[in-house]
């Protein structure tokens, strides 16, 4: 499957009590083609690591409000976008108005993606923004059977990618990926402090600085 083609198959799928980025659009917060922008956006990222051979996925549990919501990229917000730019060498841009929404996860992965000198593609099992009903500017942690729609998707990105190897972030990721028969390499998730491990697990991973060096 090519980056166009896994984006359009993306964007086609509607749940309740999830916001697809890359087909529904925030009447406060979005600009009017926002999600054509979202989707432009992880096209990029992806056809940005397809001729490269990626070292590894990074696989989160699902999008946030405050960070892939808003800008299509896994576990990025709209502060790390000109990062996201700089590191990959592509051109980004923003799908909502008013002043740019940062997270405290986007912030932690971003410390420490921008010390690694491999290509890392960044992922969730479930890659939409689920919510409680009635308030779709919260989180909430997807079903097992929101996250099996997207299976064949996942497989599709690891064919297209081919990663050395999978990196799970938190235990939600971990055990979706093992209910998958898929190996990865676990690290804490960062929030609810967790940030020191996360940097450590992230340390042993691929040999980075120290924890107070980062």
């Amino acid at each position: 499957m090519k980056p166009s083609a896994f984006v359009d198959a993306l964007s086609t799928v509607h749940l309740d009590a999830v916001f697809n980025p890359y087909s529904d659009r925030c009447p406060v917060h979005d600009r009017v083609d926002a999600p054509q922008r979202r989707r432009a956006n992880l096209r990029a990222f992806l056809e940005s690591v397809c001729d490269d051979e990626v070292d590894s996925i990074w696989i989160a549990r699902d999008l946030g409000y405050r960070g892939g919501r808003r800008t299509g990229l896994p576990l990025t917000d709209e502060i790390h976008l000109k990062t996201f730019s700089e590191v990959y060498g592509l051109s980004l841009s923003r799908a909502t108005k008013g002043p740019p929404m940062a997270e405290r996860t986007a912030a932690i992965i971003w410390k420490v993606l921008t010390q690694i000198d491999c290509p890392v593609f960044l992922w969730n099992i479930f890659p939409l923004h689920p919510y409680e009903p009635g308030d779709p500017l919260s989180n909430r942690c997807h079903t097992r059977t929101e996250r099996d729609v997207f299976r064949d998707l996942l497989f599709a990105l690891l064919q297209m990618l081919r990663p050395r190897r999978l990196v799970a972030i938190g235990r939600d990721a971990q055990l979706a990926l093992a209910d998958l028969s898929l190996d990865s390499v676990p690290v804490r998730h960062p929030s609810y402090g967790g940030q020191s491990d996360f940097i450590r697990g992230m340390n042993e991973a691929y040999g980075l600085l120290s924890q107070s060096q980062i």
